[in-house]
């Protein structure tokens, strides 16, 4: 789960340190950048939606499809091409996502929002990792080759989980598909999905355009710009760490509140910001911010025991958020010749989302 996870940080993470260069290379328009962000989080989409209650098998088809689909981008000789594989990509990654962390949040029934912000600090790492290396690779070495190299690693992982599922194809399939009999409310499944999708939106509308961002209005170097995407996964990370340590005391619907309340404040500061210190300081807030609120939400809609198909499309829905909001913010950026006018996108997600929040009934009173 861990390695899987890596990797699929990684890939997430992707596009946001190597937008600007791309769009050089290809000479687009923000309109059509945020293109390539849509094509990946609507194969995610599409990926969560479609997961199979055999859930390894699931993990064997989203490292599959991910190292097909990154394969294609590698060699895309333009943006037509880059799409579909990024499509194919992100289907794999949702299939990853979804199936690991329904494992996991049906495996640890104790504390379940400490072992999710576990888990989801090794996709974090990966996450993180994106922009370091982009960083430090891109100066030294094709972009093409690097990304060859991404989708190998996605191949390797899926033969050795191949290789430890064979023979036991019967068991696994067992294991992995409890009777999915008990199904949450209409209710509570769609309050779930439009927390998961706003915060998608938010999440990926930050990562994705920080580094053009930055470039813009902070510091004027490419290298330096990824480094501020860098401060935002290192900060995310360091915070999931951290928040599986305060959610074994404190109650993941009480983090999860008052992250989103700094949140709210941080992204403001953020559209504010007119120089790098300024962009970075308020980038590393928000990391720490937003760090609980995924396996926080996450460990409440397994609380009340979803299928595993319900669970898949809630994670899917936030791949579609991922899709439309950064796309959107490209749109607007077009519009009004300023991207940090677009930044009102997120703000408004993280408003709405806190309002949510505050405002969530008792599942009883959600499933009526």
């Amino acid at each position: 789960m861990h390695v899987g996870f890596v990797l699929t940080g990684l890939g997430t993470a992707l596009l946001g340190p190597i937008l600007p260069l791309l769009t050089r290379q290809w000479h687009l328009q923000d309109a059509q950048s945020g293109l390539l962000l849509l094509a990946q989080f609507c194969g995610s989409f599409t990926g969560g939606v479609s997961v199979s209650r055999h859930l390894r098998r699931s993990l064997l088809t989203g490292l599959s499809s991910a190292a097909v689909g990154f394969g294609l981008f590698a060699v895309a000789p333009g943006l037509v091409v880059a799409c579909v594989g990024l499509f194919a990509g992100g289907f794999g990654l949702g299939q990853i996502i979804a199936s690991t962390n329904i494992l996991a949040g049906r495996r640890y029934t104790e504390h379940r929002g400490s072992a999710l912000a576990l888990l989801n600090f090794s996709w974090s790492f990966g996450a993180m990792l994106s922009p370091l290396l982009a960083a430090w690779l891109l100066p030294r070495f094709a972009l093409r080759g690097m990304l060859e190299c991404f989708a190998a690693f996605f191949m390797a992982t899926a033969l050795a989980v191949a290789a430890e599922m064979r023979g036991t194809a019967e068991q696994a399939g067992v294991a992995d598909a409890p009777a999915d009999n008990q199904r949450i409310g209409r209710g509570i499944f769609l309050y779930f999905a439009g927390l998961l999708f706003l915060y998608g939106g938010l999440e990926t509308c930050l990562s994705g355009w920080l580094t053009t961002y930055a470039l813009r209005y902070g510091d004027k170097t490419l290298a330096v710009s990824e480094y501020t995407t860098l401060l935002l996964w290192m900060s995310l990370t360091a915070g999931r760490a951290g928040s599986s340590v305060v959610m074994l005391r404190i109650g993941e619907t009480t983090v999860q509140r008052w992250g989103l309340a700094l949140a709210v404040l941080f992204t403001a500061g953020l559209a504010t910001a007119h120089s790098a210190v300024g962009i970075a300081t308020f980038t590393i807030l928000l990391g720490f911010s937003l760090a609980p609120f995924f396996p926080s939400t996450f460990a409440l809609l397994m609380a009340e025991k979803p299928a595993a198909r319900q669970a898949g499309i809630v994670l899917a829905v936030s791949g579609l958020g991922a899709a439309a909001l950064p796309w959107l913010m490209g749109v607007v950026s077009t519009k009004t010749g300023s991207l940090q006018v677009a930044l009102a996108l997120p703000l408004a997600a993280a408003i709405v989302l806190l309002a949510m929040s505050l405002w969530r009934r008792s599942n009883r009173a959600l499933a009526g």
